[in-house]
């Protein structure tokens, strides 16, 4: 699905490192190229390997999300046309990682000459939210003709739009206002940049990458007080991962780094969680395939993201379980045991479930 999380974070934060380690691509960390890079990342999902054990296949695929990183953030951002570029890369994102930046390096120099995360976090909010500010000033205008005109709805329509407006103007980001999603709906053909869902990380330096450090303490305490998630990772400690080809040397790698799997997996997986996403699989000795589908899609919408043809002509989805279909090693165990189900337009599809489309165009 072209569904995008863009990457974002001051400049020196260390998220084009990130970027790099998650898509395998070669960006150059630290240079200003005005321009965002773009990445697939694939979803670890040892599941994968598991029907493999039950149902070899020439090919395994895994499912993929699109990343983007967007180039750092400065304050004025929002005023300047080099910014203007880096908030419209936003605006194409379905959701945000936003690196932070938790170490001491002397060699890469922090904008505001110290660091200090909770202070980024806010600068970087703050550029999007004055950014929003104008958005809904602007729609104020044009809601006023509206009503003048006849229309209306626009008189609630205005009086949302000043509710957001106060929200801004007390510092607050749009995915914390609180409203009928009757009112939201104002809103929605704004594409507003800070009602992006947010996952935060906190980039420290090696031997704090198992329990964080004196910055992620602290940020910590700020994101409770937001409702947010943190994840803590070791960006140099991921790059020297990534550059190892044997598993047995990635292994041994994480051990003496006291981790138990590399971080940007714990981040792929969050990011895929973030975006409100989940799997299905497809099952045969030609390839097992992870298929990334919105969560409350029906089984003919997920037969949709296989080909057109399969949702289009639609007959019935023959389902199994994940689990079942692990515990009793054969479609044919299901059968006999009742675990496999036939299932009709009005399935919602589980993440796990394991499908055979059936279809006639």
């Amino acid at each position: 699905m072209a569904l995008q999380c863009g990457i974002i974070g001051i400049t020196g934060s260390g998220k084009t490192t990130l970027f790099n380690c998650l898509s395998n691509a070669k960006a150059q960390a630290g240079a200003f190229s005005g321009k965002a890079n773009m990445g697939v990342i694939q979803v670890p999902d040892n599941r994968l390997y598991d029907l493999e054990k039950l149902q070899p296949t020439e090919k395994i695929v895994h499912a993929t999300v699109a990343i983007v990183d967007i180039p750092g953030l400065v304050r004025g951002s929002h005023s300047e046309n080099a910014g203007n570029q880096f908030l419209a890369e936003i605006r194409n994102t379905d959701a945000l990682i936003h690196v932070v930046r938790c170490f001491d390096d002397p060699t890469v120099p922090h904008p505001d000459g110290s660091v200090n995360p909770v202070r980024d976090i806010e600068n970087v909010e703050l550029e999007l939210q004055a950014r929003d500010l104008e958005s809904v000033e602007k729609k104020i205008v044009r809601l006023e003709k509206m009503m003048k005109g006849g229309d209306k709805d626009a008189k609630r329509g205005i009086e949302v739009m000043h509710l957001y407006k106060s929200h801004f103007e007390s510092f607050k980001p749009a995915r914390t206002i609180e409203l009928s999603e009757q009112d939201k709906r104002f809103a929605y053909d704004m594409f507003l940049l800070s009602e992006k869902p947010v996952l935060y990380v906190a980039n420290v330096e090696a031997s704090a990458a198992s329990n964080g450090n004196k910055y992620t303490e602290k940020l910590e305490e700020y994101l409770k007080t937001q409702g947010a998630d943190l994840l803590i990772i070791a960006g140099k400690v991921e790059a020297e991962i990534a550059e190892l080809e044997s598993e047995e040397d990635r292994k041994m790698f994480l051990e003496d780094a006291g981790l138990f799997e590399p971080g940007v997996n714990k981040l792929v997986r969050s990011a895929f969680f973030l975006l409100n996403l989940q799997t299905f699989f497809t099952v045969g000795p030609k390839e097992i395939h992870a298929w990334t589908i919105h969560k409350g899609m029906t089984a003919p919408q997920a037969a949709g993201v296989i080909h057109s043809d399969l949702e289009r002509g639609f007959i019935r989805a023959e389902v199994m379980k994940y689990n079942d279909f692990i515990t009793l090693k054969t479609e044919q165990a299901c059968k006999e045991k009742g675990k496999l189900f036939v299932e009709g337009k009005n399935y919602i599809i589980d993440d796990g479930d394991i499908l055979h489309i059936r279809f006639n165009v």
